[in-house]
């Protein structure tokens, strides 16, 4: 009797594993498809508008049509900073709301620089021991002089949190961590560690830069390149 719940705990086990090892994939393929399907109606409009009649093939104008978007967007990355830019930028700001609506967007761009970077830091520990890991949405210095806002997310979802004024000699900038390592690693509920999944071994606190100095060395990276551009 004992042998053949054995068996069956066996069993069932291994189907657990099949199905949970099979369900990112599944939920990959079900996005994918989705993606596939709302480009397919979405193409297959456009292209009837402008009176083409792209029926039975629809895979290479949505090819053409996904290259054509990546290009302009492309270019739309590459004047961005372009005075014309922020002219278009100025003129939207006075919508109501649009303000509001690009800060929040901008939360989940990994690929701003500077002054607006999103950093992954470390900040000591709320208990009497440790560390907690956090996000910078910006390196603006806070209201309280020599502080910094860190963030701190929940976990597995989010899009929530709590906001902290941090005094600068306790934050560590995690420098090869973006917003999206930092994002797997609260999907992750701890599962995968943050040194597992930037592919690093573990490091001592005081191997990690101190906010203060990777503010400083921006700013002098920051000065020299001014410098040689009056030149």
């Amino acid at each position: 009797m004992h042998e053949k719940r054995g068996i069956l705990k066996h069993f069932a086990e291994n189907i657990l594993q099949g199905l949970f090892w099979l369900l990112p994939i599944a939920a990959v393929i079900f996005i994918l498809l989705w993606v596939y399907g709302k480009l397919d109606a979405i193409t297959l409009k456009i292209f009837a508008t402008l009176g083409f009649d792209i029926d039975g093939q629809s895979f290479i104008w949505i090819a053409l049509t996904i290259v054509v978007l990546a290009v302009t967007l492309y270019i739309l990355g590459f004047i961005i900073h372009t005075k014309l830019a922020f002219l278009f930028e100025a003129l939207f700001a006075k919508i109501p709301f649009y303000s509001t609506l690009k800060d929040i967007i901008n939360i989940f761009n990994s690929s701003k620089k500077g002054e607006t970077k999103v950093l992954v830091v470390a900040i000591k520990g709320f208990g009497n021991t440790g560390y907690n890991i956090g996000l910078m949405y910006s390196q603006k210095e806070s209201i309280i002089k020599d502080h910094y806002t860190v963030t701190l997310s929940q976990s597995p979802i989010p899009n929530g949190g709590f906001m902290f004024e941090i005094h600068k000699k306790d934050i560590f900038v995690i420098q090869n961590a973006t917003f999206d390592n930092n994002l797997q690693y609260l999907l992750s509920m701890g599962v995968k560690s943050l040194a597992e999944i930037l592919k690093t071994e573990p490091m001592n606190i005081d191997e990690f830069v101190p906010l203060e100095e990777w503010i400083n060395s921006k700013k002098s990276a920051k000065k020299d390149k001014n410098v040689k551009t009056q030149k």
